[in-house]
């Protein structure tokens, strides 16, 4: 009945091997898949919320009273004078 004298044979030992390795990998492929459906799910994936741009700032700021109308429009037309793509005033652009 125990032929094999109760020992593991070269093949034993790889076949345990292998089945670890690709245990494994199962076990970090379910992972990666649970992690990445996250946006099917309701809610999706937690993301900080965008950064107000300097316009809007400026405009929240105007609602709440916080700077008259003069102000606001003195902002915005500097605002509107520095935005990307304008250059700085006073340069030239090279």
């Amino acid at each position: 009945m125990f032929w094999y004298d109760h020992g593991m044979g070269g093949w034993g030992w790889v076949a345990m091997s292998f089945s670890m390795v690709l245990l494994v990998a199962l076990a970090v492929a379910a992972a990666v898949l649970l992690l990445r459906s996250g946006d099917r799910f309701p809610g999706g994936p937690m993301q900080p919320p965008a950064a107000p741009s300097a316009k809007q700032v400026l405009a929240e700021r105007f609602a709440r009273g916080e700077i008259d109308e003069e102000e606001y429009e003195q902002r915005l037309t500097t605002l509107r004078a520095h935005e990307p793509g304008q250059g700085r005033p006073g340069r030239e652009q090279s």
